[in-house]
């Protein structure tokens, strides 16, 4: 009944842009209130799990936990997790997804285990989100910066020698067609460096979530696919190329899977 009610509300709604208007309204203001209560509780549990959670693994997983919430407050949006099933949690992998939109951070929080983002240094910025991904050891990084991007990567290389695996955006910024970018090589660099396999997800669904130009959210149903990890075992800088096209080709065909 309750499933039936909420399709019927989500129906209903795509052709009325004032209850989209009121509900997103009510959405953002869920957001605000569990952000401030997740502040502390996240606190807590870092300061709790300081001296033997060295890699941050479960403040990062109680942040991430703030979006699953925030998902099933928000009547407009609809999301699921499919595919491979990641039996070891604490396995490192270079985790790597095409870019829709900022909801991707929303949706990829579903997944039942933690990693660190490498984002941009505005999110730090923010207040109270700024010092969630600070407490949970999310990793910083200033576009074009070169220094910057060295100590990203350090920061990454930390992340995964403490048994996190690392997310990662290897089109550098989100879409604006909807079409799937070029792929740059630092995820790839990072996996071959470390030995670490690949992870590729494939996103599809997000970019209706937040439409650019609007501060309403839009009605969507949204979907992050887990792929077969690509292992890298012996491959060296050289088959850097090989890789990071192997892995655009999986997620691009996932995505057409998906989409038909």
């Amino acid at each position: 009944m309750v499933a039936m009610a909420v399709s019927s509300l989500r129906r209903r709604v795509l052709g009325n842009a004032v209850a989209r208007t009121i509900l997103s309204l009510w959405a953002w203001l869920m957001l605000g209130v569990v952000v401030i209560v997740w502040v502390p509780l996240v606190f807590l549990v870092w300061m709790v799990t300081a001296p033997f959670d060295r890699g941050r693994y479960w403040p990062g997983w109680l942040f991430r936990r703030l979006c699953v919430v925030h998902q099933w407050l928000n009547p407009l949006w609809k999301f699921r997790t499919s595919g491979v099933k990641i039996r070891d949690p604490r396995r490192p992998y270079v985790v790597v997804a095409n870019h829709e939109s900022f909801a991707d951070m929303f949706l990829l929080s579903h997944l039942p285990w933690e990693m660190k983002w490498m984002s941009k240094e505005d999110f730090f910025r923010y207040p109270l989100v700024g010092w969630l991904m600070r407490m949970s050891g999310d990793i910083k990084l200033v576009r074009g910066d070169k220094k910057s991007i060295v100590s990203a990567m350090k920061g990454a290389h930390d992340r995964l020698d403490k048994r996190v695996s690392v997310m990662m955006f290897p089109e550098g910024t989100r879409t604006l067609d909807g079409s799937l970018g070029e792929f740059k090589d630092g995820a790839f660099r990072l996996a071959i460096e470390t030995g670490c396999p690949i992870l590729p997800l494939a996103v599809t669904g997000t970019r209706e979530a937040m439409p650019k130009g609007d501060w309403r959210f839009g009605v969507t149903s949204a979907e992050v696919r887990v792929l077969e990890p690509i292992e890298v075992a012996g491959l060296t800088k050289d088959d850097i190329d090989d890789l990071r096209e192997r892995t655009r080709d999986a997620i691009a065909d996932a995505i057409a899977t998906m989409k038909a």
